[in-house]
């Protein structure tokens, strides 16, 4: 085989790779992981596997061979100072608990953390060009186009269980996550339905809800003002009302208010071919968006009336079981101040460097503060060693990870990275060609759905954040896009 034939069946194995890849991303509790790939672990992204033949076929050449973006230098940062945290919590002469070592603790969270940059160096390799950017948009679309098929084919077990049904759907989840369905949630592929609504939240709704209020798409398909994007969007929506997530219904209210406010900017300052006449007219306009926002309430408040999991929000004062618990406690959110409560009073005995990397576990029956926390039950059961047990806790907010693993300076060159990322969004934002402003838009909503989540997620491995600002560093270190005149159409 001659130079030139390797070269066109090397660019197919990575376009193929590529599509995998995004594809794959909504499987992130693979059954099959071996556990030098973190089997032993929650968060098993099945794209990792398309990822590693990216690593060899596109990324590492890239690294040695282009300037790297200089957002890159706070995450190298924040990667020595997390390497030097853990390499010092060595020293410290912990006990192995629930059977999980401080060593094997280390290595586990380094491979994780090295995941999470592998990922975000692989889009900003990918992603050399504006079609490039528009392959990745389209089969990020796809492959959340049959995480969303999944998850509708899980709502009607949801308003009304049959359970030859919810078996076989439980058998082919099987197959795609660690973890079994729930009968009253959806989870789509993933392991639980919380991470379900956060992921087509940070993953998906950003980029969608940017096409619709700019009235861009990256499909030549359209009729009228219908495109592919709408279509996605609106399915979206109905998806995740069914997770009955506190955190997805949340983002999913605050995006909808933006996103309003967004389609009066773009409708103020740009006219349009592609609007009808109809559109056009205020008075219906207004009609057609009120319907839609009173079907919407409607839909949401006669799901989550009926979901025992979210109606707990006001059956506290009706619950007999709610008599001895705060509301707080009733609801669930008491036990997560707990964790945060408990990861700050560890960094303020490490303000430095942190207790390393993946250590919180270690210091937390320790650290709980001084009051009967341990007469919640679920904190009893982080504290109590169980034969088969070996799971360990995490502060469940990533910035509360950050402060007790990292100190004070692993949190302060994480948040330059993420700074970093916004800066790059806002570059593309103010941009006066089209197809930039819309990637900076995209950025900042993205941005906007990570400082929300946060507060719920603590993984390094998860693709979510990863994915986003990669994109968005990508698109913000490409040369200017051809010029298109400001009457919406395809991305180009």
């Amino acid at each position: 085989m001659n130079r030139k034939n390797l070269s066109v069946w090397l660019d197919k194995a990575i376009k193929i790779a590529w599509a995998v890849l995004f594809l794959t991303l909504p499987v992130t509790s693979f059954p099959f992981f071996p556990s030098g790939l973190g089997g032993a672990t929650l968060v098993r992204p099945l794209a990792v596997y398309p990822l590693i033949i990216l690593l060899v076929l596109v990324t590492v050449p890239y690294l040695i061979n282009r300037p790297l973006p200089r957002t890159l230098l706070p995450l190298l940062a924040f990667l020595v100072i997390a390497v030097i945290s853990s390499l010092v919590s060595l020293s410290y002469g912990l006990e192995a608990l629930k059977g999980v070592s401080i060593a094997s603790r280390l290595l586990r969270n380094m491979v994780t953390l090295s995941v999470g940059i592998a990922f975000y160096l692989g889009m900003i390799s990918l992603n050399r060009n504006w079609h490039d950017l528009k392959f990745s948009l389209r089969w990020l679309y796809i492959g959340f186009g049959a995480a969303l098929f999944w998850g509708t084919l899980q709502i009607p077990n949801v308003i009304h269980p049959v359970p030859g049904y919810f078996a076989l759907l439980s058998k082919i989840q099987s197959l795609i996550s660690t973890r079994k369905l729930f009968m009253t949630r959806i989870s789509g592929m993933t392991y639980e339905p919380k991470w379900f609504a956060e992921q087509l939240c940070f993953l998906l709704l950003p980029w969608l809800l940017s096409a619709v209020v700019s009235r861009q798409s990256v499909f030549r398909w359209r009729y009228k003002w219908l495109t592919v994007e709408w279509i996605l969007l609106l399915w979206t929506y109905l998806v995740i009302v069914f997770t009955f997530s506190r955190t997805g219904l949340f983002i999913l209210g605050i995006l909808t208010l933006v996103g309003a406010w967004l389609f009066r900017y773009f409708s103020r300052h740009r006219q349009t071919v592609y609007t009808s006449r109809w559109l056009r007219t205020k008075k219906r306009r207004a009609v057609i968006v009120t319907v839609v926002a009173l079907g919407a309430i409607a839909l949401v408040s006669a799901a989550v009336a009926q979901n025992p999991y979210f109606s707990r929000f006001w059956r506290y004062w009706t619950d007999e079981a709610s008599r001895n618990k705060s509301y707080l406690e009733y609801i669930g959110f008491q036990q997560r101040f707990v964790y945060w409560i408990t990861a700050f009073r560890t960094y303020e005995e490490h303000p430095l460097l942190g207790v390393g990397l993946g250590n919180y576990a270690f210091y937390f029956e320790e650290m709980l503060p001084d009051r009967p926390w341990h007469q919640q039950p679920e904190i009893v059961r982080q504290i109590t060693p169980v034969e088969g047990r070996d799971r360990l806790i995490t502060p469940k907010n990533l910035y509360a990870r950050l402060l007790a693993e990292t100190g004070l300076m692993g949190t302060i060159a994480f948040t330059s990275f993420v700074v970093a990322v916004l800066g790059c969004a806002l570059y593309l934002w103010f941009s006066p060609a089209l197809d930039q402003k819309y990637w900076g838009l995209c950025g900042i909503l993205g941005i906007l759905v990570f400082s929300i989540v946060i507060f719920s997620f603590d993984s390094f491995a998860l693709p979510n954040m990863w994915i986003v600002f990669g994109l968005i560093t990508a698109a913000a270190h490409l040369s200017d896009p051809p010029f298109r005149p400001p009457e919406g159409g395809t991305l180009l």
